[in-house]
């Protein structure tokens, strides 16, 4: 059992979600905050994730199921279509009362924890609200990537106090100039104390996901952009990548597929930052329910599951054929073809084949309807439609707790990786950075390719091959609908979108989700996005 982040229960705090006018008391409780690191640290710790919740579930849904990752299905156009939530996303036909998108609010919440500790602890200027500072443009960042034109919550609101919502640069500017601000600030050191928390290199990584996206950001139409318009920010896309890559402090050494495993922990040296997950302390993630079978209760992992394992979600058989590479590690993170037992020490495939009715499941990796229309229905046997699809197995179920903990997982998620920022710095360079340190984009990705075991890029790469690159290393992690976008790639075809939902392949107004119907009902002065 790996060493888990305690966060105190004393220092949880209880928020009002729901909206921006958000009617919070922000007076302070403290006459003078505390100044010794523990007692700050403790009353740090609650904002530090309050997107667990979203990244565990909701968030990672909604970023896999509309990019080309991952498609969804129902049983007999009923079980598990759940009014549609997910496969919306599959058909690209969200809209603003989908719970996929509700993670608005949660947002929000983190913001305001934020502020009113920043408040508690000093103010903006105190050396102590550092990390606060940079875990709330991390909050900001996510709700103007997902929702565009967001409010900047610099401050804590007072009871009536009610605020608009910013143009999506404003909002991209703002966060630039927090995380330049704080930097000095921030802890450098990366060890189990800082595991989950923010720090330069956080920041830094945050940055560089900023920069590299800012012709999005900044373009004022979502519809509007393409992936040609200039981007003034490469160069300091690369700067920030070289002071990450030279701080020694994060490396490639781990296996790609142990690093996902249950016990991944402040060990892995990848992890820039990281969203930490336990079954009984810090709930919340629940990525590999949805991508089992729908027998999964039948030792499909090694274990028997508890009922309603989900079995919903499967590979798009366009994003399997990325999986090109020979001797790619990364081939191993999904399972296809005739299934067997799982052993429970090692997390691999036995010779023991899994049986159902007996007859060994094989997953195929088309998927067929049984008719095409919004509910997309596949039969609800298991040979049949429950057997369609290839699965991700990238975040490992803990096979001694998954049972008990009724299907609650203690996989930490990954939010910013040190495989990211090499490839990150080849796509500015291509883009047309100044290369720096000898560096040239196929050197970084054979960085990348080194480690996996994958053959090496020969000859100059194109900006195709970085993506598809991209695809492998980063699958289910919450970054290719982000991908997509900025290489103007979001509204291609795959899976059965554009069959079912032709306008799709228009539709430039969804690089952006609605806002919330809830949050709307809140904030009356606001007006939805565009076209929604």
């Amino acid at each position: 059992m790996k060493a888990k982040y305690l966060i105190m229960s004393i220092a949880m705090l209880s928020v009002t979600v729901g909206c921006t006018d958000l009617n919070v008391d922000i007076k302070s409780q403290y006459t003078s905050f505390p100044d010794n690191d523990r007692a700050i640290e403790a009353k740090a710790a609650s904002a530090y994730y309050y997107m667990r919740g979203p990244i565990g579930r909701n968030y990672n849904q909604a970023q896999t199921l509309s990019s080309d990752e991952a498609t969804t299905f129902s049983f007999n156009g009923s079980d598990y279509y759940d009014q549609g939530q997910r496969i919306h996303f599959a058909l690209h036909s969200w809209n603003a009362d989908d719970a996929l998108i509700g993670y608005y609010d949660d947002a929000v919440a983190g913001i305001t924890t934020c502020n009113k500790l920043i408040t508690e602890l000093g103010g903006a200027d105190a050396d102590a609200t550092a990390s606060l500072r940079a875990m709330r443009a991390y909050y900001h960042w996510v709700l103007m990537d997902s929702y565009g034109d967001t409010p900047i919550l610099d401050h804590s609101l007072a009871e009536t106090e009610a605020v608009d919502r910013s143009p999506r640069a404003d909002v991209a500017k703002w966060i630039e100039s927090e995380l330049l601000a704080v930097l000095d600030k921030l802890p450098k050191n990366v060890d189990a104390s800082t595991y989950g928390k923010p720090t330069r290199w956080m920041a830094e990584a945050l940055l560089t996901k900023l920069y590299l996206n800012w012709a999005v950001y900044t373009c004022g139409d979502v519809t509007k952009y393409t992936p040609t318009i200039p981007n003034e920010k490469l160069n300091a896309c690369v700067k920030i990548c070289d002071d990450i890559i030279a701080s020694g402090k994060f490396d490639l050494s781990d296996d790609f597929l142990k690093k996902f495993y249950p016990d991944n922990d402040y060990q892995i040296k990848d992890f820039i930052y990281a969203m930490p997950f336990d079954p009984d302390i810090d709930p919340g993630m629940t990525y590999a329910r949805f991508w089992t079978h729908r027998s999964g209760n039948k030792t499909f992992y090694g274990v028997d599951l508890p009922n309603s394992v989900g079995g919903c979600i499967a590979m798009n058989p366009e994003f399997v054929d990325k999986y090109c590479l020979k001797g790619d590690e990364r081939n191993e993170s999904f399972v296809g073809g005739p299934l067997f037992v799982r052993d429970p020490s090692t997390y691999k495939a036995t010779t023991i084949p899994w049986m159902i009715d007996g007859k060994q499941v094989t997953l195929t990796k088309t998927i067929t309807l049984d008719k095409l229309d919004e509910t997309m229905p596949v039969d609800n046997t298991a040979h049949g439609g429950r057997s369609q699809g290839y699965r991700s197995i990238k975040f490992y179920m803990d096979l001694s707790l998954t049972k008990s903990q009724e299907r609650r997982q203690g996989n930490d998620v990954p939010i910013f990786r040190y495989a990211d920022i090499l490839l990150e710095k080849a796509e500015a360079i291509m883009r047309g950075a100044t290369a720096t340190n000898g560096d040239t984009p196929a050197s970084l990705m054979n960085q990348i390719r080194v480690y996996v075991h994958a053959p090496s890029v020969v000859g100059t790469p194109t900006l195709d091959d970085l993506l598809d690159e991209r695809a492998r290393e980063f699958a289910d992690e919450n970054w290719r609908r982000n991908d997509l976008i900025r290489f103007g790639k979001f509204e291609d075809d795959w899976g059965y979108k554009h069959i079912i939902n032709p306008s799709a392949k228009t539709q430039l107004f969804r690089r952006i989700f609605p806002i919330p119907t809830a949050t709307l009902k809140t904030n009356t002065n606001w007006k939805q996005n565009p076209e929604y």
